[in-house]
């Protein structure tokens, strides 16, 4: 079992516009033509936090994961029908060892955003990250990850061509002290 972070970034780092908009990326190719569908096949729990989760109730008409979630937030936020999402906020640690027990041998998905794998990070839970780079700047915008992480550096495990918008990357996130 992983950890997750499998997001799409502009080519300047950045996982949405500053108003949270994500309208940028659907231009750039098919998402079956990435690494995707069979990403998602492994994936048995996931996690978000409450910028990402509003932009899918805006956007997605219906939840599109069996999966249960976790939304980490300090509001109150509106349920989906036919949704598994737990509502939590506070430390990651208790709720990843929740996720952990609901996920069972398959993997974990934090799909953003960025401070809240930041988070997941600081705590020492964070195996892998796969991204995949557009072919766009934006200038500004939501972090793909806002820490600074130098040492020990994330080591590149595999890179992929995605078609004319995206180059998949993955990287392994080594194993560090947690932050207490």
């Amino acid at each position: 079992m992983k950890t997750q972070y499998y997001t799409a970034s502009s080519l300047d780092g950045f996982i949405a516009t500053e108003d949270h908009s994500l309208e940028w990326l659907f231009p750039l190719g098919d998402i079956n033509d990435t690494g995707y569908p069979q990403f998602i096949q492994g994936v048995g729990a996931l996690a978000m936090g409450a910028s990402t989760y509003e932009w899918m109730l805006r956007h997605v008409p219906t939840w599109p994961y069996t999966q249960p979630a976790w939304v980490f937030s300090h509001r109150e936020l509106a349920g989906m029908a036919g949704a598994e999402i737990r509502f939590v906020r506070g430390d990651v640690r208790p709720v990843h060892e929740a996720m952990k027990r609901a996920a069972g041998e398959k993997n974990i998905w934090l799909v953003g955003g960025g401070d809240l794998v930041g988070q997941f990070h600081d705590a020492g839970l964070l195996d892998e990250i796969i991204v995949q780079v557009g072919s766009v700047t934006l200038g500004a915008g939501q972090p793909l990850l806002p820490r600074r992480i130098v040492s020990p550096s994330l080591r590149l495990s595999e890179a992929k061509f995605v078609g004319p918008g995206f180059a998949e990357l993955s990287y392994s996130v080594a194993t560090a002290k947690p932050n207490a």
